[in-house]
């Protein structure tokens, strides 16, 4: 398999397309039903920047999310990531390609308890061939990043919601992903909490050039995105940048 290094993948560019998604299809078979969960999906998305996936449960918002990133196949259609085509890669090569370029930062947070922050974020390192003290370094030097450099060594039970996040956070960005798909990343979270670890995400995208793609319900997003893909019944509704809505408190016009 050919790739591109990160330091390409990762280079911001407004008119840079990164990953390429072209007339998609999901359908999921549950014997006598069939679900058609995408319909004809194409759409780009570009180095460095902050897409938001909007759309009510059911329309195939998560879906569209673990396609891109290589968590599940399309029944027809294609997506490609730097020019590699995802259908093309056995299972092997996907879960390199997701190690090395992809991040994940899910609502639940899905820490491991019994080890401590510093853990948690460089053991993913190891398992991609780091060795421990240099995988330790990096950890330590992210958490840093993300404002938990006083909370090295504590366990997930020691920590707020909005801290186990941001070790999330840090674990996803550690080995310098071209991009980071965060599910949910603020629904276990209260407002204040929510608006901190949003904040932090988008100061990371641009900080470290990593194309964020964020599936939520969350309206709160909308002010840090740079676009907003809504779906609606399994197709693309509409695509708008955030300078042309009009956001106000607990309205999105």
């Amino acid at each position: 398999m050919t790739s591109s290094p990160n330091s390409e993948l990762r280079t911001p560019n407004s008119h840079n397309v990164l990953i390429e998604i072209r007339g998609v299809n999901k359908v999921f078979d549950l014997g006598k039903i069939q679900v058609h969960a995408l319909k004809d999906v194409d759409l780009d998305i570009y180095r460095g920047e902050y897409l938001s996936i909007m759309g009510p449960s059911g329309s195939g918002k998560s879906t569209l999310f673990n396609m891109i990133g290589a968590l599940d196949r399309p029944t027809s259609g294609s997506i490609k990531v730097a020019g590699i085509s995802l259908s093309e890669l056995n299972s092997r090569e996907l879960a390199y390609f997701r190690g090395k370029h992809i991040g994940y930062v899910f609502q639940q947070f899905n820490l491991l308890p019994a080890y401590n922050a510093t853990e948690n974020v460089a053991m993913p390192l190891v398992f991609c061939g780091w060795e421990q003290d240099r995988a330790t370094a990096r950890a330590e030097d992210i958490l840093k990043k993300v404002g938990l450099g006083h909370r090295l060594t504590h366990r997930p039970d020691e920590l707020s919601g909005g801290q186990q996040q941001r070790v999330a956070i840090a674990r996803a960005l550690a080995n310098e992903p071209a991009i980071v798909l965060a599910d949910e990343p603020t629904g276990n979270l209260d407002l204040h909490t929510g608006e901190e670890i949003i904040a932090l995400m988008s100061q990371l995208s641009r900080e470290m050039g990593v194309t964020i793609i964020s599936a939520t319900h969350d309206h709160k997003m909308l002010a840090t995105s740079d676009r907003i893909l809504w779906i609606k019944d399994g197709r693309r509704d509409r695509l708008e940048r955030r300078e042309d809505l009009n956001i106000r408190i607990g309205k999105v016009s």
